[in-house]
């Protein structure tokens, strides 16, 4: 079975900011990863206000969207349960709901892995005890 890639807040950033310091390696890793990537809304929304902080075009992640790069492929209405569940356990790093969406994802696909710069996925667990396979820097 294929391994599927859930992709995080960070590295949409970090590609479309030049100045970023994962700007480089972000691109390197996308170049070698097949599309789609996949992740949720509130990855998107986060995504589009630190674009805008950065001083970017938040618009550019539709284009990610528009060509296939970036994939939306979770339904959070069927998946509050859990995921706030995984908010109310990781309260104490905290858990953004976007994290949770993601680690989400990781346990209704056994072979995915997280694309992501951001350090709190060490430490997070899917079905609460497995480690989420990640791809960071």
């Amino acid at each position: 079975m294929p391994v599927r890639t859930l992709i995080d807040t960070g590295p949409i950033v970090s590609a479309v900011i030049n100045r970023d310091a994962h700007h480089e390696w972000v691109l390197d890793q996308l170049a070698s990863l097949d599309p789609p990537l996949y992740t949720c809304e509130p990855v998107l929304s986060e995504a589009q206000f630190l674009i805008k902080r950065f001083g970017g075009d938040p618009m550019l992640v539709w284009e990610l969207l528009d060509r296939g790069t970036i994939e939306i492929d979770f339904v959070l209405r069927s998946e509050i349960t859990r995921v706030r569940e995984l908010q109310r356990s990781y309260r104490q790093v905290p858990m953004s709901l976007a994290d949770a969406c993601l680690v989400r994802m990781s346990e209704l696909h056994a072979h995915s892995r997280v694309f992501t710069t951001d350090s709190d996925f060490r430490t997070y667990r899917r079905n609460r005890r497995q480690v989420v396979p990640i791809i960071t820097p």
